[in-house]
């Protein structure tokens, strides 16, 4: 079987960002953006997916998070993109619930090749650990527009906002990990009536 792996580069005026990705790993996981709690949240992406990720980031820090941030989702889904080919013979849909203590989230994923969003996260303060809760929308909207998926993240309870956020970030893995299976029934099969996806 082929290895799905890609590496991608993006180069703005606001950032510099190198991300490679095997959708076929084994959770290794190695960051160098600047950022300590995206990071944190990155690693549960790779430890809950199972997919190794190495992205490195020189952005804009001294203005704020904000391009950092959106351009690391951004580029990821470029990533996802390249390294999950022509979607023949994935599962393609993917869901997960994950609690942590009091809060709980659900997100759900389809790599459809349509760009879409709902995030429903009520979160119950503005900041943690000096970052913007704001920016996860950018991130994950980054991540949507380029990967092509239809990305549904509802925070169904929860008041610990660190819990709230990383039930979302465990749950994404985990939905990621169920989607991008390769289904032994599916074998060379697109998983759409269409033909395409």
């Amino acid at each position: 079987m082929a290895e799905r792996t890609a590496s991608v580069e993006r180069n703005t005026l606001e950032t510099q960002i190198k991300v490679s990705i095997n959708l076929d790993g084994t959770g290794k996981a190695r960051f160098d953006i600047g950022v300590p709690f995206l990071e944190h949240m990155l690693d549960q992406i790779a430890r809950h997916g199972l997919i190794d990720l190495d992205i490195e980031c020189k952005g804009d820090l001294h203005i704020d998070d904000h391009h950092t941030v959106e351009d690391v989702g951004i580029t990821l889904g470029q990533a996802f993109t390249q390294a999950i080919g022509d979607k023949k013979g994935i599962v393609r849909y993917g869901h997960s619930y994950v609690p942590l203590d009091e809060a709980l989230s659900r997100v759900v994923i389809d790599f459809s090749g349509r760009p879409g969003l709902q995030m429903h996260v009520p979160f119950t303060r503005a900041v943690v650990g000096g970052f913007d809760v704001d920016l996860f929308q950018e991130f994950f909207q980054g991540f949507v527009n380029h990967a092509l998926v239809s990305l549904h993240i509802d925070n169904l309870r929860g008041h610990n906002t660190h819990h709230q956020i990383e039930t979302v970030f465990k749950a994404f893995g985990r939905a990621l990990r169920m989607a991008v299976e390769r289904d032994p029934r599916m074998v060379g099969q697109m998983p759409s009536t269409k033909g395409v996806l």
